[in-house]
């Protein structure tokens, strides 16, 4: 990984131990948790996405959540490649949702045309865990339904 860019251990509660960086990417069960915490370069954001894409795999996660709070501004590169880690999640077998998103950056976002329409969002971190419990519990009763005799 670049210097700054920086993911978890693989312990069931994830630390980060390379020191303060520009993003953390957490385990915690079997969700990651992604926070950026400043903003990042085009090169630095295509990096976050190849590492959490990998990371997803590796941890055999089936949530992800996207934090972006410490964001005051979102560029189309950035909500695109926010969007496309979420599609990729997706096909990896992962529900993504993110997380934090600024006020003057929604209406901003909203206002330039910038979409994240098929991405799951939250209010924060608590409500996007909440989410990632509803969609496994209902993936889960709906793989039980199948699995059931005619």
């Amino acid at each position: 990984m670049p210097a700054g860019l920086h993911g978890a251990g693989g312990g069931a509660g994830g630390t980060v131990d390379n020191g303060p960086g520009l993003v953390s990417i957490l385990r915690q069960g079997h969700y990651l948790i992604a926070s950026i915490h400043t903003a990042l370069n085009d090169s630095e954001m295509a990096q976050f996405q190849r590492d959490l894409v990998d990371r997803i795999g590796l941890c055999r996660s089936t949530g992800i959540i996207m934090d972006v709070a410490a964001l005051d501004v979102v560029d189309s590169f950035g909500s695109r490649t926010l969007r496309d880690i979420a599609e990729m999640a997706r096909l990896r077998g992962a529900v993504a949702v993110l997380v934090g998103i600024q006020p003057d950056v929604a209406f901003a976002m909203v206002e330039l045309g910038l979409h994240t329409s098929a991405t799951h969002t939250a209010l924060d971190l608590e409500e996007g865990l909440a989410y990632l419990g509803r969609a496994g519990s209902a993936a889960l009763s709906h793989r039980e339904m199948a699995s059931r005799p005619q």
